[in-house]
């Protein structure tokens, strides 16, 4: 589909990435009309290709976060390889990159040289722990990083702590390269100048640490790990109902908890106790309270409940599994799924989550390894000739 009606149309972003955080990031771009040349290895490519084979044999993360980029294959430890990406790099607008640590730089490319030799370029750096400090050197994956910000130990129940079961890290890291980018595009149309974007894994998820880092220092101990339940606010949390399922939902304000008593409850005498009348007490007698909450719950369905709980303005919602939010009706009554084509079939996809009146979604293939090298490389000047060299030499 045509892309000249999208912001970031004419505007071309390089990237070097691989895995998640960078690939997210540059996907965002795309979704906005950037085109982004995805610069991978010769032959097996991005290895988030063979993360899995289960969406019609291709790797789920894959799929999701490739769509509408072109990829050119170059073997970067051939300088004629590095010479490609220097031509690429000389018309480009944003070059993006979260290789190994010291990577980069040995392949000539450090922000500071970029920077002299491309005066309009805004690099990004997608790093783990930075490209300073005592950790630079470090790989980190997503999991690591979730350890190392104290994210692992708040999540999961009393006994057991648990990973979060998507890689929020790199998720994290993504949207803030993103939003950098964007920033930088912004300053250098309005200014003239260009700014380098730095983003490492564990200060972006070190950023969303921000109110337990609060609740810790000041508070002397760190939230309990509580299962659904919230650390900080009760009644919030999943509690069984007699059909089976869960519901959960969320008191949040004192209005919400009278209402709660008098109208769900039938206790109208806990708005006044001692034990329940503030947030803070709610929390402190959170066994007491949830005893009481669990019992209400377990004597009616959970349609009923959900009615309930409607009908009186609090929040509520069942616990859902993938398939559940799949086939969801919010999805579904705002048209959110779209097709997108990936190499031998189509899948559904989810429309950006920021919708721009009037701009049509970008929904573009997901690639196959080096799909694009030799339409690239045309662009670039090569000749067929060139190309089949560089072919047989096994660089592109």
């Amino acid at each position: 589909m045509t892309v000249q009606r999208l912001p970031l149309s004419g505007i071309t972003v390089v990237s070097l990435e691989q895995a998640v955080a960078a690939p997210y990031a540059t996907r965002q771009l795309a979704d906005l009309g950037a085109r982004v040349i995805k610069v991978e290895r010769p032959g097996e490519g991005d290895f988030a290709r063979r993360y899995d084979t289960t969406v019609h044999g291709h790797s789920s993360y894959f799929v999701w976060l490739n769509r509408s980029k072109e990829s050119l294959t170059l073997d970067l430890k051939d300088p004629r390889g590095i010479e490609v990406l220097h031509q690429l790099l000389d018309g480009a607008d944003v070059f993006v990159q979260n290789l190994a640590p010291g990577a980069a730089d040995r392949l000539g490319l450090r922000v500071d040289a970029l920077a002299e030799r491309y005066p309009r370029l805004i690099p990004c750096t997608i790093s783990g722990y930075g490209t300073t400090g005592p950790w630079a050197d470090r790989k980190s994956y997503d999991l690591l990083v979730q350890c190392q910000t104290g994210l692992v130990s708040l999540t999961g129940t009393a006994e057991e702590t648990a990973r979060v079961g998507i890689s929020v890290a790199d998720i994290a890291a993504g949207m803030y390269a993103y939003s950098g980018i964007l920033t930088a595009l912004y300053t250098r149309a309005t200014t003239g100048r260009t700014h380098p974007v730095e983003v490492s894994l564990f200060e972006a998820l070190a950023e969303w640490m921000g109110q337990p880092a609060n609740y810790t220092r000041y508070g002397g101990s760190q939230p309990a790990r509580l299962g659904t339940q919230h650390a900080t606010i009760a009644p919030y949390g999943a509690f069984p109902t007699a059909d089976g399922r869960q519901v959960l939902f969320s008191i949040q304000n004192e209005r919400e908890w009278a209402v709660l008593c008098r109208e769900f409850l039938g206790r109208p005498e806990l708005v006044a106790d001692p034990r329940f009348a503030t947030g803070s007490e709610r929390v402190a007698h959170r066994d007491e309270l949830n005893a009481i909450v669990a019992e209400r719950l377990a004597r009616s369905d959970a349609e009923e409940i959900l009615k309930d709980l409607e009908e009186i303005g609090v929040a509520g919602a069942g616990v859902n599994d993938v398939a559940a939010f799949l086939d969801h009706p919010v999805l579904a009554a705002r048209e959110r799924w779209q097709e997108v084509a990936v190499p031998g079939a189509t899948v559904q996809a989810l429309l950006p989550p920021a919708d721009l009146a009037g701009l049509p979604a970008r929904m573009d293939p997901v690639p196959d390894v080096g799909e694009h090298t030799e339409a690239i490389l045309t662009e670039l000047g090569r000749t067929r000739d060139d190309i089949e060299a560089l072919r047989a030499d096994a660089v592109i």
